[in-house]
């Protein structure tokens, strides 16, 4: 990969972790219901997520994903089950006294489903190595070069997203706004769940 492809990976790639979605929606309520030491294991989840879809994606399995209507057909429906049930969960909840998960893992796997499901995970790995990757060079070497970055982005972006709800929780927030702005975040669960069942497979009209 040139220096000039390089950047416009690394560009595309920070709009594409940086556009608020489901993962950021994750970070910033745990940051402001637990605390940013607590909600690492969220970040840490998303990165394991994104690790699987490069080597994925590095593979093929995406473009196959792409290409099969009837398994990305039942993968959104199940993805955007999964998220308007958060939302309502979230919604119901939001009146209720924030209860600290007993353990690490609960987080970890919470934000890991989130991050799987997230309806702009398979549009846009699918879309970094349908653009960016070169056919005529070994896939290994490109590898080098494009995960690190992702990761790093990745890793960037979800930390101050985290910091961000951390810091409004320390704010001391009045309980009618914090009330509101945990049904806020419920309710963008919910929105990107219908918007998740509505999609077309990437490349389809």
């Amino acid at each position: 990969m040139s220096i000039e492809g390089w950047i416009i990976f690394a560009l595309f790639w920070a709009v594409f972790v940086t556009t608020p979605g489901p993962n950021a929606v994750n970070c910033i309520n745990n940051g402001m219901t637990i605390g940013f030491r607590r909600s690492v294991p969220g970040i840490l989840a998303i990165l394991t997520q994104a690790s699987l879809f490069l080597i994925l994606s590095a593979f093929g399995i995406t473009a196959v994903l792409a290409a099969s209507p009837e398994v990305y057909q039942a993968a959104k429906l199940i993805g955007a089950a999964f998220l308007i049930y958060l939302g309502i969960r979230g919604w119901i909840m939001a009146t209720r006294p924030v209860r600290v998960p007993a353990t690490s893992g609960s987080i970890y796997w919470r934000a890991f489903a989130i991050a799987t499901i997230n309806p702009k995970s398979v549009a846009g790995y699918f879309a970094a190595f349908s653009q960016f990757v070169q056919p005529d060079l070994p896939i290994g070497q490109q590898m080098w070069v494009i995960v690190p970055t992702a990761l790093t982005l990745t890793a960037f972006s979800y930390t101050i997203y985290t910091a961000l709800g951390a810091g409004l929780g320390r704010a001391a927030l009045g309980a009618v706004f914090n009330t509101w702005f945990r049904r806020v975040m419920a309710a963008s669960f919910v929105v990107y769940g219908v918007l998740l069942g509505s999609t077309t497979a990437p490349g389809r009209v």
